[in-house]
């Protein structure tokens, strides 16, 4: 029924990892995939037996070993990140698309225990399309029984480093199956430990994505074991609770170990895993309804909250008053605060204070401030971004260079425009032109500076222009092949503006070009930014409404675009994606 192959592909950086490969002789025509991803410790052959036991023989089998286990290479348990483990599955799905003409809309996932995690945060950061998504056991919360351990682990982390950790969890704790119990406790393929630097990348992406659980849009199963040693069951269920799809379900199967689909009577979870992918294959492919997302839902009903005041006597908006003037009293002496304080902490000027990344304050006090507020995590999160920025643009130039295509760049809302000229100083070959445009004048002149001292100004012009205005940007001429809008639709709750905007986008560019857009889909200080910092605009408060990737791509796809790539910093608030005028 099912050949088995064994392969490997390339992820982002270069790194070969190993999967198999079980091709059913059913799939012939409309082709659709089941992809497995492993728990903590284990490799693909550990899965392996779901691919007779599902009964699903009009699909294919797809099963990884992770990086740092089983045949892929790495230390074993380790990685660069969490978030670059997440990154792989992107582009493992990637290449099953590619190479086995298999779409994200024919897949489900099926995932264990860390692997669940993996490919929850993937689904929530990367937003794909896939048709269903069962997790058993998911690793949100584990067990680790030693008081204040996850602490420990942060102070040991940062005093010495990355370091590795054996884990207490024996056979008998995760299966009640002897023999499966028996080959775990043999196979060489195991890896024993697993680094700090993993485990507690799992515990920060798992309490993001429970948070935030409202922006996964996927038909979810979620099986979770009565009987888990492992891992707690709480975090299980309030990810199920806040997931807003109308397809879903929980299940808590009574008796089981960890090993949810390695279990002595697995049967009962295979069951309802095979059901419910069958049921979510019998309709095609239902896209989420986003594009009115800035008028109902759960993002807009947060920034409606942030955005209303405060019980002017409440202790809680006592607090926010003595914050913002101790913001307000700080830039007196801090150069960073100063910038924020009179040109919005969402200006250009403060971002290009971002990127410039070093104290300017003219005094020791200023500098220690500067310091402290550069290292905030939101503005280490825009560095990040940046500096996906140059590597896409990078990217893409060449793909287009590759087709011989004209470079015409064009940035609609530069800001200083460091970000851009950087990205451009580090291409191989000069573009024809670049065309930075922005509302500000006070942008638009640092902007002509910057142009001047890069020695750009005959390809390089900086006009003053309304990024909102789709006639204005309609008309830019000549075509640009590749448009950069960074940073800008994040400031702007309204969805009916961004559609303005990509509108005169797609009307200018050429046929085949690409636009660079960037996201905020999470922040950890969404309320302080609401409720102590000042926008660009008339000094009001800097409200964010976060959109989460799928509402954003949609809004992008319903302008005539398909997405082809993306980047997210590790922290997991902001993306960066391209994608193609079709």
């Amino acid at each position: 029924m099912y050949k088995n192959s064994q392969h490997t592909f390339c992820s982002f950086d270069g790194t070969e990892l190993y999967y198999q490969h079980w091709e059913s002789s059913q799939n012939i025509n409309d082709k659709k995939a089941i992809v497995l991803f492993h728990r903590g410790h284990e490799h693909s052959g550990r899965m392996a037996h779901l691919v007779q036991e599902l009964n699903l023989p009009e699909f294919d089998f797809f099963a990884w070993d992770a990086r740092g286990h089983g045949h892929s290479p790495g230390e074993r348990g380790d990685a660069p990140s969490f978030s670059a483990c997440v990154k792989d599955i992107q582009y493992f799905i990637q290449h099953i698309e590619q190479q086995y003409g298999i779409s994200t809309e024919n897949i489900a996932v099926i995932a264990q225990s860390v692997g669940a995690v993996l490919a929850a945060t993937w689904v929530h950061d990367y937003a794909p399309k896939l048709r269903a998504l069962c997790l058993a056991s998911p690793a949100f919360d584990i067990k680790l029984y030693v008081p204040f351990a996850e602490t420990g682990l942060r102070t040991l982390n940062k005093l010495k480093g990355n370091f590795f950790i054996q884990s207490y969890v024996k056979a008998n704790m995760l299966t009640h199956d002897i023999e499966r119990a028996k080959s775990y406790e043999q196979d060489p393929l195991i890896a024993r430990a697993i680094s700090v630097r993993m485990l507690l990348g799992l515990y920060d992406a798992s309490k993001r994505i429970v948070n935030d659980a409202y922006h996964i849009y996927v038909p979810t199963q979620v099986l979770s074991s009565g009987n888990d040693f492992v891992v707690f069951q709480k975090p299980q269920r309030e990810f199920y609770e806040k997931l807003p799809h109308p397809k879903k379900e929980f299940h808590l199967l009574e008796g089981f170990f960890h090993d949810t689909l390695g279990e002595k009577h697995r049967e009962i979870a295979i069951q309802k895993i095979h059901r419910f992918i069958q049921q979510c294959f019998t309709e095609p492919y239902q896209k989420p309804d986003l594009l009115n997302a800035d008028k109902i839902g759960f993002s807009c009903a947060i920034a409606e909250e942030l955005s209303s005041p405060l019980p002017e006597n409440s202790i809680k908006n006592k607090v926010w008053q003595l914050i913002k003037s101790n913001l307000k009293f700080g830039s007196q002496f801090s150069q960073g605060l100063k910038i924020g304080e009179d040109t919005g902490y969402d200006s250009g000027s403060t971002l290009d204070f971002v990127y410039r990344n070093q104290p300017e304050s003219s005094n020791p006090l200023g500098n220690i401030i500067d310091q402290q507020y550069l290292n905030a995590i939101g503005w280490r999160g825009i560095r990040v971004r940046k500096q996906h920025i140059e590597q896409l643009l990078r990217k893409y130039v060449e793909q287009l260079n590759q087709q011989n295509r004209t470079i015409r760049i064009m940035d609609i809302a530069a800001g200083h425009g460091r970000y851009i000229l950087d990205a451009v100083n580090q291409l191989p070959k000069r573009p024809h032109s670049i065309l930075l445009r922005d509302y500000s004048d006070i942008n638009v002149q640092a902007g002509q500076k910057m142009i001047a001292e890069r020695e750009l100004n005959d390809i390089a012009q900086f006009i003053l222009g309304d990024a909102f205005d789709a006639a204005s940007l309609a008309a830019v001429k000549p075509k640009p092949t590749l448009v950069v809008i960074s940073g800008l639709y994040e400031l702007f709750n309204e969805n009916a503006l961004i559609t303005q905007s990509l509108s005169g986008i797609h009307s200018a560019m050429e046929k085949g070009g690409y636009i660079i857009y960037t996201g905020q889909i999470w922040h950890p200080q969404q309320e302080f930014i609401a409720r102590a910092l000042t926008s660009h605009r008339q000094g009001s408060a800097w409200v964010m409404r976060l959109r989460s990737q799928a509402e954003m791509d949609t809004l992008v796809e319903n302008a005539g675009f398909k997405k082809v790539d993306q980047c997210i910093d590790e922290y997991g608030i902001f993306t960066v994606s391209v994608a193609q005028k079709i």
